[in-house]
């Protein structure tokens, strides 16, 4: 295993320690395993799953983090797991919940389901995958959110999140929610200046933005001549210096490579530096596609 990460790494968020760049399990199917256990001994401390099976297998994650730490080389303490929990209505036929039960039980069985998949008896965050509507938090939503309310109380979570969500969702379950959400976790596309509208939210409310696909929604701006000319500079990939860039406006990202170079580049973010004058540059890279 790699030497421990330095403390740069990591920030305290509402009293749990968080690492600033995780690693997402999403689409690796039969490769979930090795592909976390790659993860973990290039180090990646925080792992992003979900107990949706038509996308995440979990089963293959829990795998990869307890033979890690049945080898000794980690202990449960070093790393942050989140997982989430997805409705029926996106999921396959691989339900890990009773589709006719209430919703309080579906969360929890979800819960129980994901803890046993991890060989945990507690998870770092746990997220509603994504609101039953795009638009507006419905009646479902809020059975779902007060459910995972009483999991925190219990111990079997710690911090509680969002994932795919608009401004004004996020705008009602900011107002009406008893917890408040830790994360937000979206899709962040250079063309919304980098979900401008949700980040400034997460800003004024206390809340850490995670990033998924910042590569792969945003692949024409990665070829960008100023983007371009940063990764030159520093020397470094492109890809290096989005993720540099994320972390410095405040944002976690996540990373899904399945190439074991990658997540070595990938971590390397760390060691670089953007000036003020590139991040606003990278900000407003997509500006002119803008609607007005």
């Amino acid at each position: 295993m790699p030497p421990p990460i330095h403390p740069g790494r990591y920030i305290q968020h509402r009293g749990v320690q968080v690492p600033t760049f995780i690693y997402g399990t999403a689409w690796k199917e039969e490769r979930s395993e090795a592909l976390t256990r790659m993860a973990l001994e290039n180090g990646f401390r925080g792992i992003d799953t979900a107990n949706q099976r038509r996308h995440y297998y979990e089963e293959g994650v829990g795998a990869a983090i307890q033979k890690a730490m049945a080898a000794g080389q980690l202990k449960r303490e070093d790393l942050f797991l989140q997982s989430k929990f997805t409705y029926a209505s996106a999921q396959d036929h691989r339900l890990p919940f009773d589709p006719e039960a209430d919703y309080v039980h579906q969360v929890t069985q979800s819960v129980e389901s994901t803890l046993a998949h991890l060989h945990t008896d507690y998870l770092d965050a746990f997220f509603l995958h994504g609101p039953l509507h795009p638009h507006g938090f419905c009646s479902a939503d809020w059975e779902v959110w007060r459910a995972m309310e009483a999991l925190q109380r219990k111990g079997k979570i710690r911090l509680m999140g969002i994932s795919n969500i608009y401004p004004e969702s996020l705008d009602q379950l900011l107002k009406q929610a008893e917890v408040k959400p830790a994360f937000v976790q979206n899709r962040c596309f250079a063309r919304t200046l980098w979900d401008a509208d949700v980040r400034a939210r997460c800003r004024s409310h206390d809340i850490i933005y995670q990033a998924f696909s910042l590569l792969t929604a945003n692949a024409v701006e990665l070829q960008n001549l100023t983007v371009q000319q940063i990764a030159r500079r520093l020397p470094c990939s492109p890809a290096r210096v989005i993720f540099r860039f994320a972390q410095q406006m405040g944002m976690i990202p996540l990373t899904g490579t399945t190439n074991q170079a990658h997540m070595q580049e990938d971590l390397a973010a760390y060691d670089i530096e953007l000036s003020k004058a590139e991040l606003a540059m990278i900000e407003n890279i997509a500006a002119p596609f803008q609607l007005r």
